[in-house]
């Protein structure tokens, strides 16, 4: 049971992990399939075991750890990242995690595990329970990119309205890091609707209309009732706050 007081401190653990707890493979082979058929361990997914706690059966691990380690620069991000902060609007039984390697969707325990692209090491950090997490800030703007493939343009406003301030350089970072002229326009839109709510200042915004690219875009698939915003040069819904006081609307499904 000693090595499963070493294995629990860790939670999920991979093959690697335990060949240098046990000092060799076959030992790890053999420590592996043991603690499997004990029901000590349960396995994730290829390569990765999650310990099972005695007293309660169930997994020691939660779902942020687990995205933290199917694959060594693993990340939670999106919408996953804004549940891990709080400021989720709804849970989702979807874990969004960045990672450039080439990770498969899985699923374990009722929760479905959804890679994405990795787009640059810009604001992330490690807690001290294990868990690798893109900042608050690197969140929206990943969500921003995003929010066509992830809970939509009302859930991502919804969240964004539970966040209290945000940091503008940081903003400013992650923006620099993907490097895309119409992700400024975007951005310069949804966050000018909150920026007495986010505490952002006047530079802010100035800086992404003028790293905005020349040409005029959509905010997503051209809708009935759009508007071109000038400054932004964006054909976008003509208020966005309206979007969440309506409530359901014919924006749900974006």
């Amino acid at each position: 049971m000693n090595r499963y007081k070493e294995l629990a401190a860790l939670r999920c653990f991979t093959h690697k992990d335990m060949v240098q707890l046990a000092g060799s493979e076959s030992a790890a082979a053999w420590q592996i399939k043991n603690y499997l058929q004990k029901g000590y361990i349960e396995r994730v997914r290829r390569d990765l075991y999650a310990v099972i706690s005695m007293e309660t059966g169930q997994a020691i691990p939660n779902r942020y750890q687990i995205a933290s380690r199917t694959a060594d620069d693993a990340c939670v991000s999106h919408h996953s990242a804004f549940e891990f902060y709080g400021y989720g609007n709804q849970v989702f039984y979807d874990v969004y995690f960045a990672t450039e390697k080439r990770v498969r969707p899985f699923s374990y325990d009722d929760v479905n595990y959804c890679p994405l692209a990795y787009r640059g090491n810009t604001g992330i950090t490690e807690t001290d329970t294990g868990v690798r997490v893109t900042s608050l800030e690197r969140t929206v703007i990943d969500s921003i990119a995003d929010f066509e493939k992830i809970g939509g343009l009302e859930e991502l406003l919804r969240c964004l309205m539970l966040i209290p301030a945000l940091d503008s350089e940081k903003l400013l970072d992650a923006l620099e890091m993907y490097g895309r002229g119409q992700l400024y326009q975007k951005t310069g839109y949804i966050l000018e609707a909150l920026r007495d709510e986010l505490s952002l200042p006047d530079q802010f915004f100035a800086e992404c209309e003028k790293q905005s690219s020349a040409s005029k875009t959509y905010l997503f698939e051209k809708q009935d009732g759009f508007v071109l915003h000038s400054k932004w040069k964006l054909f976008a819904p003509k208020d966005l706050k309206a979007i969440v006081n309506k409530g359901v609307t014919d924006y749900d499904a974006v």
